[in-house]
């Protein structure tokens, strides 16, 4: 098949990748989002997506808006049998989804109809799930409620952070993808209705989100800064000052600690929850470089009165 892809970001690219090297399907054309402002000197800079598509000789179409009239034409005139989708970035409407003849296919990372929606992956750490996966569908107004193809199913380890779940869901994503555009082409693969029952949401976590709350059970604090790892980033307060986090481990065996109070000793710094405490990582204060919570204990000077806010 024609396939126009659409996809942004650096989880992208085992798909993309797998369609390019795929000698059933020819990638005529990427969609991504516009460059965007990165790095110390805010430079514009092309999306992963973009680039690769440019070291493999792809051209690449960068609408502001995907119901622009000029950009709708163009995709017209690819006449592309389908558009694989895998974390583009926008909507899509009507009259672009009906020019593909076997429509768009978005690979999702989770096991719909749950955590329909933009932090699928954060989502399922965040709320303990022990099971998460990837799937293909259809893609239908409606958000994520399109008829699925298939999946793939992967477990989620007790340390897991969302990046490195990601990472995994990425690659074993890009197979099941390649798949159902072969199963689509052969006419042997029917995308089913998603059930009415199990539906979720994970609307985009924000960097108010990723604040710890130190009076909540450890087990919440260590899902939420493995969640938000590495974005939006999980931090507190010290001091009056704004402190990244590195993931946690849960303490149990530990002497009982005020929501936020601070226990330091030789290099392991823990620090009180509404249950027990939890031992700090990695931390990075404002302004300053990545370092072992010993190291930035030592350097602070913590005292009895010093608290994470």
């Amino acid at each position: 098949m024609r396939l126009v892809f659409a996809g942004t970001p650096e989880t992208a690219l085992p798909s993309l990748r797998a369609l390019i090297d795929s000698p059933r399907h020819e990638v005529v054309a990427v969609l991504t989002r516009p460059d965007a402002r990165a790095g110390r000197g805010r430079s514009l800079q092309p999306s992963p997506v973009a680039e690769l598509a440019r070291e493999a000789g792809i051209e690449v179409l960068r609408p502001a808006k995907v119901g622009d009239p000029d950009f709708l034409a163009q995709l017209a005139a690819l006449e592309p049998d389908c558009c694989p989708v895998v974390a583009y970035g926008a909507l899509l409407p009507q009259v672009a989804l009906d020019i593909p003849r076997h429509g768009w296919i978005n690979l999702h990372f989770s096991l719909l109809p749950a955590w329909r929606g933009a932090a699928p992956v954060q989502h399922a750490v965040l709320h303990g799930d022990e099971i998460t996966g990837a799937a293909t569908f259809q893609i239908v107004k409606e958000l994520d409620a399109g008829p699925v193809y298939g999946v793939v199913t992967e477990e989620i380890k007790a340390t897991d952070t969302s990046g490195e779940l990601l990472a995994r869901l990425a690659i074993s994503g890009a197979g099941l993808l390649a798949a159902t555009l072969d199963g689509v082409e052969d006419g042997t693969l029917e995308a089913r209705p998603q059930p009415l029952e199990g539906v979720s949401v994970a609307p985009k976590l924000t960097v108010e989100d990723a604040q710890v709350d130190w009076s909540a059970p450890a087990m919440r604090v260590d899902r939420l800064v493995r969640a938000c790892t590495p974005n939006p980033g999980p931090w507190t307060t010290f001091r009056d000052q704004r402190m990244k986090l590195g993931p946690v481990r849960q303490v149990a065996s530990a002497g009982r600690l005020a929501p936020g109070e601070l226990s330091v000793e030789k290099n392991t710094v823990l620090v009180g929850t509404g249950t027990h405490p939890v031992e700090l990582g990695e931390v990075q204060p404002q302004g300053k470089r990545l370092m072992t919570a010993g190291e930035w204990a030592r350097g602070v000077r913590v005292t009895a009165e010093d608290r994470l806010v």
